[in-house]
């Protein structure tokens, strides 16, 4: 080819228009420092298609072309940070709900387990000294209510809690379909765009962000897979595949989506009814391993890994809510048991041994030859809320036991059905001072060994030595029990804590290693731009010469 008159005009031209579109790409990098998810553009320079010059005298350059924007990714540390933003994300929700379990308990204060029972036991003491005193008597009743209605709020507590949790589970579930929805909108966009060279870099960004925000969420893989057919430019056909423990959340233009369903069967005997159950959509079940759908679920399902209610496998591994409600229950029930009837381990042989309860007592007014009262101090509330007396609740633990095929066994010190009926009906939202004590405590607190005797306080001095009985629980005494309980809480507390540092440290390190690579730095731009003013500047320059030369060319030679 020869050499034409206007080539340095068309080479200084490209010059203009590539250092333009660096400037372009430098304001576009600039305006989105701060936008989430965005990537670094930069422009991909190359030398233009040199020309022959005639004469084998070689090949004249014709300047440079901007062939393509690209975006600055490491797509190694993207799968990095999905794989650890799935832990962090269920460590921070299991540890933020395991410091709203430990308010609940509101341990070490004044209102406090500890200080409750204390109080109770204090006024029972008090009572061993006089206990013909109604004053005295009142106030063992009102502690006694506290007593219970310090469990009742517990136990209620944790119900609203666990309600809450699976309100969160159901908006999970939701936020998952959206994310998936935009996820496939996305891919449809970034196909059309792509399928004829281009690169959609903005939309790439987008659905790399939605991604982030979806590994929070649930554990979750994402890649782009050839599918063996080439594009109109020739490069291999891709698409983007989202994966949820191994089924495909989003594959490219198809989405199965998540459904919560109400459980019909309790995983826990002390859960709420009507749970979500999470499936996919076409009904298969889903293993959700990791994530903050993940901590929900545990925090509100865990039961320490025990077999489920309904006989379907076992709960979740986790202390949740139903594993402190399990063991609330377990205190009233014991506790109750013990200061009603007297059926305690009393001397750590692993046998339940009958001594004198609060049943086996006697009132203020009894004479000589009454039986025992009869009374227990604690019953449970019937389906109205009100509390039991002692007739009515030893006549349905028997009706049930005997439907049940739960008999006494003459063998034993104790009766079979009151330790089946106590584990069976008694549990933290309906334990409560029975009607008897509530209505007439001067009259039936039973203090008395023997009929007839108001200031005898042998019955009661047995109920006092039961506090100290280390062997009432595997942990201990009740208050040892209690203790260890809220000690437990706080040791899972610490370690969720630990494990939610270290996630975020390794969170923060590879996203300082994305920002790294892809963040865009003001510093840096600054010195793009200055290049590419400087190379408009010159390019410029050389227009301007090579018009003051095809001026003189045109104009004045007089040709």
């Amino acid at each position: 080819m020869k050499n034409t008159t206007f080539l340095g005009l068309d080479i200084a031209l490209r010059g203009l228009y590539a250092s333009q579109r660096g400037m372009a790409t430098v304001s576009h990098n600039v305006d989105n420092t701060n936008t989430p998810g965005y990537s670094r553009q930069v422009i991909n320079q190359k030398a233009a298609r040199p020309m022959l010059i005639a004469g084998k005298a070689g090949m004249l350059g014709m300047g440079s072309d901007v062939v393509s924007v690209d975006r600055v990714r490491d797509t190694y540390l993207d799968d990095k940070y999905w794989s650890e933003a799935q832990y962090y994300g269920e460590w921070s929700v299991k540890n933020t709900i395991l410091t709203d379990m430990q308010a609940i308990y509101n341990e070490p204060s004044d209102t406090g387990f500890a200080k409750i029972i204390s109080d109770f036991y204090d006024t029972l003491q008090q009572l061993s000294t006089n206990p013909s005193d109604p004053g005295i008597r009142n106030a063992v009743k009102e502690k006694g209510i506290i007593v219970a209605k310090y469990f009742n709020s517990v136990a209620a507590h944790f119900d609203h809690l666990q309600e809450d949790l699976n309100n969160m589970v159901y908006a999970k579930v939701a936020e998952i379909n959206n994310l998936a929805d935009q996820i496939r909108t996305l891919n449809l966009q970034i196909y059309n765009y792509e399928i004829m060279g281009n690169t959609a870099n903005d939309l790439r960004d987008q659905r790399t962000y939605l991604v982030d925000r979806l590994s929070k969420i649930i554990n979750c893989q994402a890649y782009e897979v050839e599918t063996g057919l080439k594009l109109p430019n020739g490069e291999p056909e891709k698409r983007f595949v989202v994966v949820i423990s191994g089924k495909a959340l989003v594959d490219h233009q198809h989405v199965v989506h998540l459904k919560c369903v109400n459980r019909e069967e309790k995983l826990n005997f002390e859960d709420l009814g009507n749970l979500y159950e999470v499936l996919w959509e076409d009904g298969n079940t889903i293993d959700v391993k990791s994530g903050e759908l993940k901590g929900y679920l545990d925090m509100r399902d865990g039961n320490d890994g025990i077999p489920a209610a309904n006989g379907q496998g076992n709960t979740p591994n986790c202390k949740g809510i139903p594993y402190y409600q399990r063991k609330m229950n377990e205190f009233v029930q014991v506790f109750a048991r013990a200061f009603n009837e007297g059926i305690i381990d009393k001397n750590g042989d692993g046998v339940l041994d009958d001594i004198e309860g609060h049943a086996d007592g006697y009132t203020r007014s009894s004479v000589e030859g009454d039986e025992p009262s009869g009374i227990r101090f604690f019953t449970m509330l019937d389906d109205e809320g009100e509390p039991m007396d002692s007739a009515r609740f030893i006549e349905m633990i028997y009706r049930q036991a005997e439907a049940a095929g739960i008999e006494d066994d003459p063998g034993t010190d104790y009766d079979e059905r009151l330790v089946w009926g106590y584990s069976r009906f008694l549990t933290a939202r309906n334990f409560c001072v029975s009607w008897d004590i509530e209505s007439d405590p001067v009259e039936n607190i039973a203090t008395s060994s023997v009929a007839g005797e108001a200031g005898n306080n042998l019955n009661l001095k047995s109920i006092l030595e039961m506090r100290h009985n280390t062997y009432m629980f595997m942990e201990g005494s009740g208050e040892d029990f209690i203790k260890t309980l809220i000690s437990t809480m706080g040791v899972d507390g610490q370690q969720y804590s630990v494990y939610m540092g270290i996630q975020e440290g390794i969170m923060k390190q590879i996203e300082n290693r994305r920002q790294s690579v892809s963040g865009v730095s003001l510093n840096e731009e600054m010195v793009n731009l200055v290049k590419y003013q400087q190379v408009y500047a010159a390019a410029a320059k050389m227009i301007e010469t090579y018009a003051e030369v095809l001026d003189i060319l045109i104009n004045r030679l007089g040709l």
